[in-house]
């Protein structure tokens, strides 16, 4: 079942009825690909952060954690995104830019910073963090293709916060570079529950496979024997 059935009108997804049929088609996918897990910090995850929504956040997590263990297990590239390298980093106008959400208010004095990646998925050695600033895309500004080039990938499996936002931007900056681009939607989340609904459906549609934790694992564990071969070369 897909997260989009019973918001996007079926006069809307038959009218994508070109090549395939609907929201199926078989999976377009390479056999080199890295997991990319943007923004999963607790300023996204946790409802107690402005920009946060522990509802879908903390669910998030857990299937970014059964990503991992599979991601981990293959030896697959796993490379994280989060805002600035100091976690108490206070970005000044310039750095922020020109975000439509207005003046936040401000983070409660007893919270610990939120630029921070949780404990049930925090990096281990070997894997990568970039520090993409307040910018949305993954990509923009950052080292993020040439990690990929350098590592040979050709699918990029993108998770994180949120949907509509740095996840979508990172999507189709992945797209733009001609990879192909997973989804699994139980591992991203997003504050307004229709816009993650709508933009993982148009994502699909567009230029990515939109599919489930369980089905990207399975994925994962058939290019097992491929992946450690390649990487004994």
């Amino acid at each position: 079942m897909y997260p989009w059935e019973g918001v996007i009108p079926e006069s809307d997804v038959s009218s994508f009825r070109n090549a395939f049929n609907g929201s199926e088609r078989p999976l377009e996918a390479g056999t080199k690909p890295a997991l990319v897990i943007i923004d999963m910090t607790m300023a996204f995850i946790d409802s107690r952060y402005p920009t946060g929504w522990s509802e879908t956040g903390y669910p998030a997590v857990e299937a970014n954690r059964k990503l991992l263990v599979a991601a981990r297990e293959i030896g697959i590239p796993v490379i994280y995104t989060k805002a600035y390298p100091d976690p108490n980093h206070k970005p000044t106008p310039l750095e922020r830019g020109r975000w439509k959400t207005g003046k936040r208010p401000p983070v409660q004095s007893d919270l610990p910073p939120g630029d921070v990646i949780p404990d049930p998925i925090t990096p281990i050695e070997g894997e990568v963090i970039i520090d993409k600033g307040s910018k949305p895309s993954g990509f923009f500004g950052t080292p993020l293709a040439s990690y990929l080039t350098y590592y040979g990938v050709d699918t990029v499996i993108v998770t994180g916060m949120t949907t509509s936002g740095c996840v979508r931007a990172t999507v189709l900056d992945a797209f733009q570079n001609n990879y192909y681009v997973l989804i699994p939607h139980e591992a991203c989340a997003d504050r307004s529950q229709l816009s993650h609904k709508v933009n993982l459906f148009d994502m699909h549609m567009k230029y990515a496979d939109v599919i489930s934790v369980d089905t990207t694992v399975d994925y994962l564990q058939q290019l097992s024997g491929k992946v450690k071969e390649l990487a004994s070369v």
